[in-house]
């Protein structure tokens, strides 16, 4: 950025803004920030800042933004990805006397008084999610008088624009086109803490468009991305191995309550944060799990425990993510890495931000990878999918909804919805009253765009298992994964300093641990209605399943994603197909003794397996014997091809078993004379519906109930 002479009345307005955002007089702008808030507010440039985590990025658009009102200039647009992160801002926005609202999935009902409170110009800042932008009504009614007379467009972690990003979101795509709509003085900020040179030429070659199809310039203002309150650490075994999840959840118990403050643990799977805070409420510890499956309201109220220090810590999922403020969080622990050095260190950001001193520490699995592949793929899009659904679209002529489409195209619901955005912001379809159109205009698959992007994806994996084992400085390492030119030792972590941590895993901790994990059994919820639209791929089935065909509640052993037993299962299914290991039926036998049915199996049916006849049969065989229950036999498996392939929705999991099972006679026979429910064996349950389907054959055969017995539940 060039040099600029000082405006006095200019840098004493800003001055006063900025007293007033942080509640102290005196206050004073960090390096580059009165520069940033000088560029847009004087010269209505398009600036990109990368800057750490709580360097102040907040300040610059907030300051930004008084000061264009007091010229007259309308509202500031803030593209935020997070209701955490909305939140805070509008306190932020408040402090500073400046009048911020939002418009999200979770205040519809308070939309009404927005828009009037836009009409009437009494807004200084709104805040909208990226898919908000693409939402028909706000975008057919807002968006474009809110681009007219826009004062400042703000893009918040704008590293999400990038594909090459660690948290690339499609909707994110959109932004290039409200860039494009602006006027041509109209300021524009981006800001991010994570982005390496290559997001960095990304993002600024999309924010450089402009309304009449030139380049704008963008500014980049840059700054050192070492955090000197962080003490980095790894815990391995004395092998370099990473230490099994026994030994990880006993290290927790043992040294939760000497970690500094209040702060949060991270884990890789929904399952697992659950497993973790089951476990450390159980040592005494005042925690909270905060996931995907937490509702927005409950968020809002674990986030505020944890800012006033009423829990120890947060067990959290990258849900708990961008955003989250809590200047002075003591420490953040992982259980299972992050897929990324880059990922990880936006996550590791959130502690030690007021603080001399914050600890943080990675526990490694060795389950890591295969979580880290079942995410990569969720958002490559194949090429016949999506000519699949453009197909759809264009034969239909009308709009069709999500629901629909379901059963036209093969995708479960969340990768159908990330497909629909993809293809909607590369322009093939477009989001209407009442669905998805195509728009007609031609559209090719970069399948050369995606290869890059995996091998990209890789190659951070790759890096992030390389950031355990290094012995060189781990925040100089994090900082060079990010491109920080001011990349050096940081003299504090495990590496510079020697490990900070205590490496102790008491006996007893582990034996408790070891007890946590081992407690088995998992619900498999029944499925109680068809999925819409069956007729459409040649099954006239809809609406509610008759009671007396649908199976009752069942049992699994675990998820496959539980830190204890499911590591287990997984490597049992991934050795192939062999005999049920003793350890795994003992186990089975004690999800049986703890089932609580009204009453007792009367006996046991097999499901078919092409995949793993060994596995299930002796199971099968395994519980009728320890349980002293006739083995009644096996269903026929009618051909028509594979059966329960992974990865299609509900629609055509259903389509592909439906009379693909079949009670023959020999099974028709053992059924007949008895009274009671039969226990149904397989191995593997995702969708439900081979269950449901087979369940269904037994009950219309004759069972009085059918009880599923899985040994693992995929996810």
């Amino acid at each position: 950025m060039p040099e600029q002479t000082t405006d006095p009345t200019f840098a004493d307005r800003a001055q006063e803004v900025l007293e007033r955002l942080v509640g102290r007089p005196g206050a004073t702008f960090r390096d580059g920030q009165l520069e940033a808030v000088r560029s847009l507010v004087e010269d209505r440039s398009r600036v990109l800042v990368v800057q750490r985590t709580g360097w102040g990025k907040s300040a610059v658009y907030f300051v930004a933004t008084a000061l264009r009102r007091q010229e007259g200039a309308g509202p500031t647009v803030i593209v935020s990805p997070l209701l955490a992160l909305m939140r805070d801002q509008i306190a932020a926005a408040q402090r500073a006397g400046v009048r911020a609202v939002t418009m999200n999935s979770a205040n519809a009902e308070a939309w009404g008084e927005v828009r009037a409170a836009l009409a009437t110009d009494e807004v200084d800042v709104l805040l909208v999610s990226p898919e908000r932008l693409n939402n028909p009504r706000f975008r057919e009614e807002q968006l474009p008088d809110l681009a007219a007379r826009c004062g400042l467009l703000v893009v918040d972690e704008a590293h999400c624009i990038s594909d090459w990003g660690h948290d690339f979101r499609p909707d994110y795509r959109r932004i290039r086109t409200l860039l494009g709509e602006l006027p041509a003085d109209t300021p524009v900020l981006a800001t991010t803490a994570t982005a390496n040179e290559r997001v960095v030429h990304d993002v600024v070659e999309q924010l450089g468009v402009a309304s009449d199809g030139s380049e704008r310039r963008v500014e980049t203002v840059r700054g050192g991305l070492a955090r000197d309150s962080l003490r980095l650490g790894v815990l391995l075994d004395p092998a370099g191995r990473p230490l099994t999840p026994e030994q990880r959840l006993a290290w927790l118990t043992t040294h939760l309550g000497e970690l500094p403050g209040s702060g949060i643990v991270y884990c890789l799977t929904v399952s697992a944060a659950e497993d973790v805070t089951a476990a450390l409420r159980a040592a005494g510890f005042e925690v909270a799990a905060y996931t995907g499956r937490t509702d927005a309201q409950d968020r809002e109220g674990l986030e505020e425990d944890l800012r006033h220090d009423r829990v120890k810590a947060l067990v959290a999922t990258s849900a708990l993510g961008m955003g989250f403020d809590k200047p002075d969080l003591g420490f953040v622990v992982h259980l299972g890495a992050p897929s990324s050095p880059v990922a990880y260190y936006q996550q590791v950001g959130r502690a030690g931000r007021a603080t001399d001193r914050a600890d943080v520490l990675l526990l490694p699995g060795s389950e890591d990878r295969d979580i880290w592949q079942y995410f990569a793929t969720v958002g490559m899009p194949r090429q016949e999918q999506a000519e699949a659904v453009l197909e759809a679209l264009g034969r239909a002529g009308k709009p069709l909804s999500t629901q629909a489409l379901e059963t036209i195209v093969d995708l479960r619901r969340t990768r159908l919805e990330l497909l629909l955005k993809v293809l909607d912001v590369e322009g093939a379809v477009s989001r209407v009253q009442g669905g998805w159109t195509t728009t007609g205009q031609p559209w090719t698959h970069d399948q050369k765009r995606y290869d890059r992007v995996a091998r990209a994806r890789e190659a951070e994996q790759a890096a992030m298992v390389e950031y355990q084992r290094t012995t060189t400085c781990r925040m100089r390492f994090l900082q060079e994964q990010l491109d920080d030119p001011t990349a050096a030792e940081c003299g504090r972590c495990d590496s510079c300093a020697g490990p900070w941590f205590p490496t102790d895993l008491p006996a007893e901790a582990v034996t408790a641990a070891q007890g946590q994990l081992a407690s088995a059994g998992v619900v498999v919820e029944p499925r109680a209605q068809w999925p819409t639209g069956m007729a459409r791929l040649g099954v006239e089935l809809k609406g509610r399943i008759p009671a007396e065909e649908q199976v009752a509640p069942g049992r699994a052993l675990a998820r496959l994603s539980d830190l204890g037993w499911g590591q287990r299962l997984r490597a049992v299914l991934a050795a192939g197909d062999q005999p049920v290991p003793d350890d795994l039926l003992r186990a089975v036998v004690g999800v049986l003794a703890a089932w609580d049915w009204t009453q007792r199996p009367v006996g046991v049916v097999q499901m078919p397996s092409r995949g793993r006849p060994a596995v299930v049969g002796s199971l099968a065989q395994g519980i009728a014997r320890i349980g002293r229950l006739p083995l009644l036999g096996e269903l026929d498996l009618v051909d028509g091809g594979p059966v329960g392939g992974p990865g299609g929705n509900s629609a055509f999991r259903l389509a592909g078993v439906w009379e693909r099972f079949r009670v023959g006679p020999e099974l028709a026979e053992q059924l007949a004379p008895l009274r009671g429910p039969v226990l149904l064996v397989d191995d593997l349950v995702d969708s439900r519906w081979s269950l449901t389907v087979a369940g269904r054959e037994l009950r219309r055969a004759g069972a009085e109930a059918v009880l599923p017995l899985v040994l693992a539940v995929e996810g």
